[in-house]
């Protein structure tokens, strides 16, 4: 969404409906784009590039956490993990090759009918599924893990997202999230660079007002029952054009989040 526009609000849910955090115009987006997830060269081009970065967080994270061993091409085996906003299954896609049992979820349907197309003839047996962090809450799974990447600025309540996405949380489970800090920097290279300048991605794909500062991050997962343990930054190395993890979180940056419970050894 241009930073220019007034935020949206989702339209009323009807007697009985979760509340959705969603926002119809950042929905309706990502799903004219549907078919074009696996385009390497297309409009989530950014999103191929980061991957590698991303799943090398992802997986040490939970192999830390779980007591797995990151090294064996199937360190994750053993764990359930949700990807909320899945967008084609780029993320679920190599974290079920690591041994996961996987769920997507995406508020676009066409996103969804586009991962389970693509999952098929990758030989995969992912579940998705075409729902909302708040409407899969409502079913009462929970999983070990639940992974929202690039999601939480484009939603209408951080805070309400939070809650719903950390619900589906086990005890002694942990929620995984990257996103954009609010600041001057990520004005100028996530907004203004990436949109206008470089051509990164298409022109109103964020509103920076959305960016979500760790101090607000961390706030809405305590109040979610969650504890910030663990934030990296993502961060650009033009030299050799590649993407990795450092301390520097005033753009990109990754966080993880525990819930107090028991934690079983994958």
């Amino acid at each position: 969404m241009d930073a220019g526009k007034d935020r949206r609000t989702a339209p009323p849910q009807a007697p009985g409906q979760a509340a959705s955090s969603a926002i119809p115009d950042e929905v309706a987006r990502f799903a004219a784009l549907a078919g074009q997830w696996w385009d390497e060269d297309g409009p989530f081009r950014p999103l191929h590039r980061i991957n590698p970065a991303r799943l090398t967080f992802i997986r040490d994270r939970l192999c830390d956490h779980f007591g797995g061993d990151p090294h064996t091409t199937a360190s994750l085996r053993g764990l359930d993990i949700l990807d909320i906003g899945c967008g084609g299954g780029l993320l679920c896609e190599p974290l079920a090759r690591l041994g996961a049992r996987v769920s997507g979820i995406d508020a676009a349907a066409e996103s969804v009918a586009a991962a389970t197309e693509h999952s098929a003839r990758s030989g995969l047996s992912i579940e998705y599924r075409a729902a909302t962090p708040e409407t899969l809450a409502e079913s009462g799974r929970v999983f070990d893990a639940v992974i929202s990447m690039e999601v939480i600025e484009h939603v209408e309540d951080v805070d309400a997202f939070l809650a719903a996405s950390g619900s589906l949380v086990r005890p002694g489970g942990v929620l995984l999230l990257s996103t954009l800090n609010r600041t001057l920097k990520s004005l100028a290279q996530a907004k203004i660079g990436a949109e206008y300048l470089l051509g990164w991605v298409p022109p109103g794909t964020h509103d920076w007002r959305r960016f979500v500062r760790p101090s607000e991050l961390a706030r809405g997962l305590r109040c979610a029952g969650l504890s910030l343990t663990v934030l990296r930054g993502l961060s650009y190395a033009p030299a050799e054009g590649d993407w990795r993890l450092t301390d520097d979180v005033s753009v990109n940056y990754l966080a993880m989040a525990v819930k107090a419970g028991v934690v079983a050894a994958s």
